[in-house]
């Protein structure tokens, strides 16, 4: 019945792999940790079904039974942290330290069959927990709480609309695993992580569709998904904006640089708002930003921001556009009319793009 089951496993692990790379959708920089996830189970499932065969009293087998345990538990603890690197792959850059508990328990597990101290299998080639199994339990579980706590972090700095999701899917992956550790021979914690794993793909294929793949701000589909959700009588502030003479700057320096500065000035615009605003991409140099601040005060304090933000950058020598804004409250309390708010920002937007060109315009004039 296990070996059926495995089976299914290792099948399923292969097909995500066959997934994970005809994906158009998942972010390309996610699929190497991905694969490295999907590779460490593989290894680990083959391991355990190993030790289950070979766990016989057979003795020339005994080898064979010790490296499928080393295996197994050296490397269970980095799965926590690969799955946290699909999510930032950056993260190890800055916190090393975080290997740190995976490292001292791989030493204790090369240890282990001469010092008992994670797993024994002794001269009958017969498998026994060490005298400090809790440690490997205490280092795996650290892994699986630090993949909690890093979800929760990335995904609150990046105002992420997944973070609730993700953080379940981690105390999934926390329950299924722990109730082998309980029962030894429930064998659930590697159904569960492949399971887990293919959430995971899912989930995070759907987070990727909905980024700008420019600019990495959330795109159209995401917008208009936003805008749907918004409760009839809920409180919030849409602003719109448009990059002035984009056509100049697609025209004087090419397409390429045009796709620079939008880069450059989408940047800015995250950069500009705090967690309160959610910023999309709508195409071309339209941007959009939904956000819970309410008052003329607030949003026109961020926009001071964004504006001065790239004033310096031209200032510093890059060829960076202006941009024209306008905005729209609804103070809440009774149903809201959106179609109505976007053209009100809409034509506020094309009001100050309009006084942009007059002034274009009359420096030019003045000039000549």
């Amino acid at each position: 019945m296990y070996f059926a089951t495995y089976i299914i496993d290792v099948v399923a692990l292969f097909y995500l792999i066959v997934l994970l790379y005809s994906s158009t959708t998942l972010n390309a920089r996610r699929k190497k940790p991905f694969l490295i996830a999907i590779i460490l189970t593989l290894i680990i499932i083959l391991s355990e079904v190993f030790t289950i065969l070979f766990d016989n009293g057979i003795i020339n087998l005994r080898s064979i039974n010790i490296l499928c345990n080393v295996l197994g538990f050296a490397l269970a603890p980095m799965i926590p942290i690969a799955i946290t690197l699909i999510f930032d792959m950056d993260i190890l850059k800055h916190r090393k330290y975080l290997l740190v508990p995976t490292l001292v328990n791989m030493v204790a597990v090369v240890l282990s069959p001469i010092y008992r101290f994670i797993f024994y299998v002794d001269a009958r080639n017969l498998y026994t927990r060490g005298d400090y199994f809790f440690l490997f339990v205490i280092v795996y579980m650290i892994n699986l709480l630090i993949l909690v706590f890093l979800t929760l972090e990335i995904g609150l700095k990046n105002n992420y609309a997944i973070t609730g999701k993700m953080v379940f899917l981690s105390f999934f992956t926390i329950l299924g695993t722990s109730i082998q550790v309980i029962h030894p021979y429930a064998y659930t914690s590697w159904h569960c992580v492949t399971l887990s794993l293919f959430l995971y793909f899912l989930l995070i294929s759907e987070f990727d569709s909905s980024f700008d793949t420019l600019t990495n701000l959330y795109n159209r589909a995401a917008f208009d998904k936003a805008v749907k959700n918004i409760e009839e009588t809920e409180a919030f502030s849409l602003i719109v904006l448009d990059i002035n003479d984009f056509k100049v700057i697609n025209d004087t320096y090419g397409h390429d640089y045009g796709d620079s500065a939008i880069k450059q000035v989408a940047a800015v615009i995250r950069k500009s708002f705090s967690k309160q605003y959610i910023c999309y991409r709508i195409g071309g140099d339209e941007f959009y930003i939904i956000g819970n601040g309410t008052t003329k005060e607030d949003i026109e304090y961020h926009l001071r921001i964004m504006t001065n933000s790239l004033t310096e950058l031209r200032e510093n020598g890059n060829i960076i556009p202006t941009v024209a804004y306008g905005y729209s409250i609804f103070s809440g309390g009774e149903k809201g009319d959106f179609n109505k708010m976007l053209k009100e920002a809409d034509d506020q937007m094309y009001y100050y793009k309009k006084i942009h060109k007059t002034n274009v315009t009359q420096k030019t004039t003045d000039i000549t």
